[in-house]
């Protein structure tokens, strides 16, 4: 099963559970939901579309 997919129970949850990883020179950010963000330079701004995709319906 692909990390974007994420377990089954997570995908059912309402609640998105958003974490930033870093890949190289890269931070991105990923939900419980399987939502991943584009890759970032800045740490900032990961978590700020970290933060924007948790607070969409």
């Amino acid at each position: 099963m692909a990390w974007q997919d994420g377990p089954v129970g997570a995908r059912q949850e309402r609640e998105h559970r958003t974490t930033t990883s870093e890949q190289g020179r890269f931070c991105v950010a990923r939900c419980s939901c399987g939502w991943r963000g584009p890759a970032r330079r800045a740490r900032s701004q990961a978590r700020a579309d970290a933060e924007a995709h948790g607070s969409t319906p």
